[in-house]
């Protein structure tokens, strides 16, 4: 499993010229889903998520978590994330979940994410979507299942 975490000022997923999540200042998160993800992972990446201290204290330094700061997060699934692209100039997604695991696992993180008290609103699973945002820093992080790449 793996996230691209992005600090954002506001960000939503539109389908369709819809806004279907919308959020202000917090994370919006790209979750990508393998076939070999657990629950477990799903609950391990969203406590990394809800507690990852890239938010600026008083003086300007990453001190402050998702948590912390009571921040919302926008969620949206992204098989691509998955792509191994070690050979060839096609990325191959074999590694990716099937649809009906990613969707449950993802479910599973953003009802962990929400446990934790953060405020979650999602994009449309399996949609083509349209994620705008404004990417405040920038900063952008990528975090993996530990143990797995």
């Amino acid at each position: 499993m793996r996230a691209v975490v992005q600090r954002v000022a506001e960000a939503r997923a539109l389908v369709a010229s819809e806004v279907v999540g919308e959020i202000g200042p917090g994370l919006c998160v790209l979750l990508g889903v393998a076939r070999s993800d657990e629950p477990a992972d799903s609950e391990r990446l969203a406590g990394r998520v809800a507690r990852l201290r890239i938010f600026e204290n008083e003086e300007g330094k990453f001190d402050r978590s998702l948590v912390d700061t009571g921040g919302a997060a926008l969620v949206v699934s992204q098989f691509t994330l998955i792509a191994e692209t070690a050979k060839g100039r096609r990325p191959s997604f074999t590694e990716a979940a099937e649809p009906e695991l990613a969707e449950r696992l993802s479910g599973v993180f953003c009802a962990e994410l929400a446990a934790l008290g953060v405020p979650v609103e999602k994009g449309v699973f399996g949609a083509r979507m349209r994620v705008e945002l404004a990417n405040d820093g920038p900063v952008t992080i990528v975090l993996d299942v530990e143990g797995r790449s």
